[in-house]
């Protein structure tokens, strides 16, 4: 039966990329006030942890002319999560790549999973919030559908590789066809070159986003370190257009005919 709900889209410009969200339901000042409020953290974790502007508090905290114990709590909070997370993938993300304090790697999928978390706290249970192909799905997209999400070929934008389907998931991409070779090796101190595109998917963006990254940087040992990793599951493009990915993607995606992780 066809959903009669409407959807509501929001398109935001903001951390120098696109936001848009989707929400299942009605316009009412309560959705307004919600989305707004949801907007407003965007801008705020923006002009805390840009590192385009020299005014930001990470910007300042990095040439020293501002202490953590000046800065707004959330950085405190941001770079307590960049050592979790550090430690967690055995030191393949990093909160200093390059050797300079930029925790941009994680910041976004955390900004974007917050939220969603203030649009599912004021009753809005169905909806999206995609921040530059970074994704946190809440509830369906119609009763008794989930969401579907296209991973696009890194060689060619307008072909699917993959199809991702599911409720309350995180889909995250890292990888070389929108920003080049951006992300470092910390290993190396270089840029990381084996993979052309590496998805994750799990529950959380705050940190599916940044091990999406740190995945990214591991080329082809991320493999092994997927299977440390039941609650992730990974879709990833070589730069010859090869593709692997872990067995239970079998379970929340349509995916090409290719061998699977053994």
């Amino acid at each position: 039966m066809p959903d009669s709900r409407p959807r509501i889209h929001h398109v935001e410009h903001v951390m120098g990329t696109v936001f848009s969200f989707v929400i299942q339901a009605r316009r009412s000042r309560e959705l307004n006030l919600a989305l707004a409020q949801a907007v407003a953290w965007l801008h705020h974790v923006d002009s805390r942890f840009s590192t385009y502007r020299p005014d930001s508090q990470i910007s300042r905290l990095a040439d020293g002319t501002l202490t953590l114990g000046e800065c707004d709590p959330v950085v405190s909070e941001v770079l307590a999560h960049c050592d979790a997370l550090t430690e967690a993938s055995g030191g393949w993300f990093t909160a200093t790549p390059g050797g300079r304090l930029d925790p941009s790697g994680f910041v976004k999928g955390w900004a974007i999973e917050r939220a969603s978390t203030i649009l599912h706290e004021a009753g809005f249970t169905d909806h999206y919030v995609n921040g530059g192909g970074d994704v946190q799905l809440r509830g369906e997209s119609a009763p008794g559908h989930p969401w579907r999400i296209g991973l696009n070929d890194p060689a060619d934008r307008h072909r699917l590789v993959a199809v991702v389907s599911g409720r309350d998931l995180a889909v995250a991409t890292s990888g070389v066809s929108e920003r080049g070779h951006h992300i470092i090796d910390p290993l190396t101190g270089r840029p990381a070159g084996e993979l052309a595109a590496l998805t994750l998917v799990g529950r959380h963006l705050t940190e599916v986003d940044a091990l999406a990254t740190a995945a990214f940087a591991m080329g082809d040992d991320a493999r092994e370190w997927l299977r440390t990793r039941p609650d992730l599951e990974a879709f990833a493009v070589a730069h010859d257009g090869a593709v692997w990915w872990t067995p239970g993607l079998r379970d929340i995606a349509v995916l090409p005919q290719a061998p699977a992780l053994p």
